[in-house]
């Protein structure tokens, strides 16, 4: 079964006009988040792919999806975001939202050193992937800077081996939803590790 999907802004159609710099103030569907106000919302829009993820994996499960900021606040009380003296923000802190899976009866791990054509062994039925990406995987066709940095949620194999992914930060429809790369391009973005939900 395909998760629902969910972007960690709450326009999806407005994510590419939010990468290239447009005010998470201006969303519209802003209130949905579960923010208290809108300034709340802005600050902590650009670091939510792990909740949105973490959306997704609740809806997967049948359970009922939790607005984004509900999902934050309840990993945050538990070490996964760190608001930092500078007013940084840290996270997510996969320990914290390996706790907070735990909490709402979802066993999960983090998994450390992978290559991602080791993913498709992880994904038994039912099984979800969060992994650490750089957030470039939206343009399968360039090279990345870096690794990692940003999350999507792994849910499946393709019948030609492609990782089947959501993407919170997806610019277009085809790189948010059931995105798909075979292993060997998806590692060019994969930082070898994330939190597996068994």
């Amino acid at each position: 079964m395909t998760p629902p999907y969910r972007a960690q802004w709450e326009s999806a159609d407005l994510v590419a006009e939010f990468l290239a710099g447009r005010d998470a103030a201006t969303d519209p569907l802003w209130r949905a988040s579960g923010a208290e106000h809108l300034a709340e919302y802005a600050r902590w829009a650009s670091h939510l792919c792990g909740c949105a993820c973490l959306q997704m994996a609740l809806g997967a499960r049948g359970r009922d999806i939790l607005p984004i900021h509900a999902v934050r606040r309840g990993v945050q009380a538990r070490g996964g975001y760190v608001e930092q003296p500078d007013g940084g923000i840290r996270g997510l802190v996969y320990a914290g939202a390996v706790d907070w899976l735990a909490a709402q009866g979802i066993p999960a791990r983090i998994v450390l050193d992978l290559a991602a054509e080791d993913i498709p062994a992880l994904l038994a039925p039912g099984a979800l992937f969060i992994a650490s990406v750089h957030g470039a995987i939206r343009w399968p066709d360039r090279d990345p800077p870096a690794r990692g940095g940003h999350l999507v949620l792994v849910f499946g194999v393709a019948a030609d081996g492609a990782l089947r992914f959501h993407n919170p930060s997806g610019d277009t429809p085809a790189s948010r939803v059931d995105a798909r790369l075979a292993p060997r391009d998806f590692d060019r973005f994969f930082a070898g590790r994330g939190i597996l939900l068994v």
